[in-house]
């Protein structure tokens, strides 16, 4: 069947997946209530959530695997529930728990995996990567760790020549090692222009490697944009040394949980009140000072901080 040009997608547009108010329920149970992402083409896009925020259920959706109960999604300018065999030709997929056929070899499932890649490029690529991920290809999956069974996922995936990836919590399984091999890999990808959606609980990596971050909660968008936007939503750190009193910091607007000892200070500020208190340190003839921004694990907590901690109370475990 012949494409329309009203239906073709558009390489041109400058994003590679857009969802709008994206609902998807399960009987009573809401996965999505009015999801929203957008992933730009050329970027990697972070999208970070603990199990049950929706995060692999709004993934299925782009896949084409799941229906929307209502929304929109569209991946690569088509419609992933209509047209996933068309999207899944240009994407290339690692799940977080990898499933391979049992009397395959690795290399044998990677083909498999591929089997719409050739040429001389795509071989050497291969070739590179089950040599960086130290996989034995010659094994049957079935002998596997999760760890390995994971190496070939990430390995099919990244030998592909696509215009988009999604990765759901591509490490898990990984050891430290190859954690870093990952990371290299996916800096490659965003220093070639790439589109990269990952979803992943390893914060230093999402924070080390995304352009943009939509933090997902109950199957809500809570904060979405680059981590210098998300930044100005929370407080920096400040740690001083000075001789002088902090008296003239105590009941400064913005200033939050001071404390002084023995010369050193150390406390919470709004980036809104930085340039009022500067000025306040100067008087106070500080020797050291250092200013932390938020990092990625305190944007992360600032909406998921009390449930951790309820997890984490008596009472979140006897509950």
């Amino acid at each position: 069947m012949t494409r329309t040009d009203a239906s073709a997608p558009d390489p041109t547009t400058d994003t590679a997946v857009t969802v709008r108010d994206l609902t998807k329920s399960f009987g009573s149970a809401r996965a999505l209530d009015g999801f929203t992402l957008t992933v730009p083409r050329g970027e990697v896009t972070g999208f970070l959530g603990p199990n049950g925020a929706g995060k692999s259920t709004t993934i299925r959706i782009l896949l084409g695997l799941l229906k929307p109960t209502s929304g929109h999604a569209e991946v690569l300018g088509m419609d992933p529930w209509r047209e996933a065999v068309e999207i899944h030709q240009r994407l290339a997929y690692v799940p977080g728990d990898t499933n391979l056929w049992p009397n395959l070899t690795g290399g044998e499932a990677i083909d498999v995996l591929t089997r719409g890649a050739k040429g001389a490029a795509h071989r050497r690529r291969r070739s590179e990567l089950i040599e960086r991920f130290e996989l034995d290809p010659t094994k049957r999956s079935r002998t596997y760790s999760k760890g390995n069974r994971q190496k070939v996922s990430l390995i099919a995936a990244l030998s592909r020549d696509v215009d988009l990836y999604i990765m759901d919590e591509p490490t898990s399984g990984l050891d430290p090692l190859m954690e870093a091999i990952f990371t290299e890999e996916v800096a490659r990808l965003r220093a070639e222009g790439r589109t990269v959606l990952l979803s992943s609980h390893i914060l230093a990596e999402v924070e080390k490697l995304c352009d943009t971050v939509t933090i997902i909660r109950a199957g809500k968008d809570v904060e979405s944009g680059t981590l210098d936007q998300l930044r100005h939503l929370t407080r920096s750190t400040v740690a001083a040394t000075t001789a002088a009193d902090p008296i003239g910091l105590v009941e400064r607007e913005g200033v939050h949980d001071l404390v002084a000892e023995n010369g050193r200070l150390r406390f919470d500020i709004d980036d809104a009140a930085m340039h009022d208190v500067l000025p306040v340190l100067t008087r106070m003839e500080v020797t050291a000072l250092t200013i932390t921004p938020p990092s990625l694990e305190d944007l992360f907590l600032r909406h998921y901080g009390d449930d951790i901690a309820a997890q984490d109370s008596p009472e979140g475990e006897s509950s």
